[in-house]
């Protein structure tokens, strides 16, 4: 049995027309009939590092029977010259968050997947202690097991106080060990006591990782990097998927 969640992430692959530009990681997230792909802004768009792909493409499982078979499924990200995506801006400025609307009627009718839905996301942040234990679902550096088509987990804890935006920006702290790639991945946490409504998915989505977090001061030859990221809460998709 393949555990549900590693089928809620998807590897992204960017491209201008023919040629590949990156990698990074995303996941599903279903509202009411309509299906997104949710992943970081800067995989879409992202002007300081001159990043422009004009299309995505994602792995997609298309056997539930032989989950070694996948297949490429590619989506515009203009139509008419404007970006199809959606992003969002708050008070502090531009949020790391970028949803892509899937057209159902063009996925393959047996593709694997599974996705979060708003029952995933978190009602209260109080629920959520410093120190509690999450997991980092995605493709560092594109790294996966490439017969299975499968993202890797890594463990990572929440570093700052969930629900109070860290230095008033619209994202918490985890303590995990990154790489490039990973931008777009689900930030989780288990659930013991799952409700029904939950389904198959017995997860909590708290975030969408973004970055590392550096500081600027830190002495690159004497003082090791500090291990900590970014992770924008993932209640922004209430405001992205909205019709």
């Amino acid at each position: 049995m393949i555990e549900t969640i590693l089928l809620t992430a998807a590897r992204i692959s960017t491209f201008d027309q023919k040629r590949h530009l990156t990698n990074a990681s995303g996941f599903f997230f279903q509202r009411g009939e309509r299906l997104f792909l949710v992943t970081s802004r800067h995989v879409m768009f992202d002007e300081p590092s001159k990043h422009f792909p004009n299309r995505i493409e994602i792995e997609l499982h298309v056997d539930p029977d032989n989950i070694a078979i996948s297949t490429g499924f590619s989506m515009p990200l203009y139509r008419n010259g404007k970006g199809v995506w959606r992003d969002g801006l708050d008070t502090a400025g531009d949020i790391d968050v970028a949803v892509l609307e899937i057209e159902r009627a063009a996925l393959p009718s047996t593709a694997v997947y599974h996705a979060f839905t708003p029952h995933h996301l978190l009602g209260r942040f109080d629920q959520v202690e410093v120190g509690s234990s999450l997991l980092v679902v995605g493709f560092p550096l594109g790294f996966h097991d490439t017969v299975h088509h499968m993202p890797v987990v890594r463990h990572a804890i929440i570093a700052s106080s969930f629900g109070m935006r860290f230095q008033g920006q619209g994202f918490f702290l985890t303590d995990a060990r990154t790489h490039r790639g990973t931008s777009g991945a689900p930030v989780v946490m288990r659930v013991t006591e799952p409700a029904p409504e939950l389904g198959e998915l017995p997860w909590m989505l708290l975030g969408v990782h973004s970055a590392r977090l550096d500081v600027g001061s830190r002495d690159l030859e004497l003082d090791e990097a500090l291990g900590l990221n970014c992770a924008w809460y993932a209640d922004i998709l209430m405001t992205l998927t909205e019709k």
